[in-house]
This record gives C-alpha cells, structure tokens and sequence, in this order.
C-alpha cells in the first residue's frame, strides 16, 4: 500500500500564497505518495478566495493556474465515506483545538494516513492529546 497524505486547506493556502511551492515539490517527487483531502477543502478556497488572492499577489489567471497544477494531482474523498469511529476520534482531538479542522484529522484517522499542515496551533493541541501521526516534507 502506498503512503497516504492528508493535506489541509491551511496547506493549500500556503502554497497559493508563499512562492517556496514545498507542496507541488512534495507532489512531484514523491509519485508514490497518495495525496488526500476531504471535499472540505472546497469551501474553505471558496470563504477565503479573496484573501488568498491579495496574499498571493498573483493575477487571477496566475492563482487559477497554481491552484489548478495543486488540485490535479490531489485525490478529493467524500466525507460521508468516512468512518463514524474516525469521526468520533477526530472531535475528540479538535474540538477544544479547532473544530473546523475535524474533517482533516477525521480522514488521517480513517485512512491510517499522516497530516501535512502549516497551522502550528492545530499541530501542537493535537500533539498535547498524543496525536503524532505529522507529514514531514522532504527538504
């Protein structure tokens, strides 16, 4: 079985608005490596498009293209094919860190897979509940 990589809209934003591009790096060299992430994420580009947009200081053209050559090689998982138990551990992680990341961690947990994010908040309350299981990009 392939190594599998759950990627968080904090982690797609990153990538929209720094020009380091560790994430489309981390994609092409790692052709093994299944990268995942809930349907979720959607919603997310879409609430902070405008924001990503001035961050990024790229043309719409520009950031469609980026996000376009992120989102192609990413495999989008429905969050109802996720299971009840992964739900469960995953509010116990999130909810006094941050609910809105649930969905993230709930498919970590599901699909026995690691968490590439960049929001250290999240990444230090889920490691104080013993939650370790952190993508670590290749340099």
């Amino acid at each position: 079985m392939s190594p599998c990589v759950v990627i968080d809209a904090n982690r797609v934003f990153s990538e929209l608005i720094s020009a380091n591009h560790q994430l489309r790096r981390a994609i092409t060299s790692l052709p093994k490596t299944r990268f995942i992430c809930p349907k979720y994420v959607f919603v997310e580009i879409f609430k902070h498009k405008e924001r990503i947009a001035d961050a990024s200081g790229l043309a719409e053209p520009e950031m469609l293209s980026l996000l376009h050559s992120i989102l192609e090689r990413i495999e989008f998982i429905d969050e109802d094919s996720i299971r009840l138990g992964s739900w469960t551990e995953a509010w116990r992680l999130c909810r006094d860190v941050d609910e809105n990341d649930t969905a993230y961690v709930a498919l970590t947990v599901d699909q026995d897979a690691e968490l590439w994010t960049g929001d250290r908040v999240l990444e230090a309350g889920l490691r104080k509940k013993g939650f370790t299981r952190f993508f670590v990009p290749p340099p």
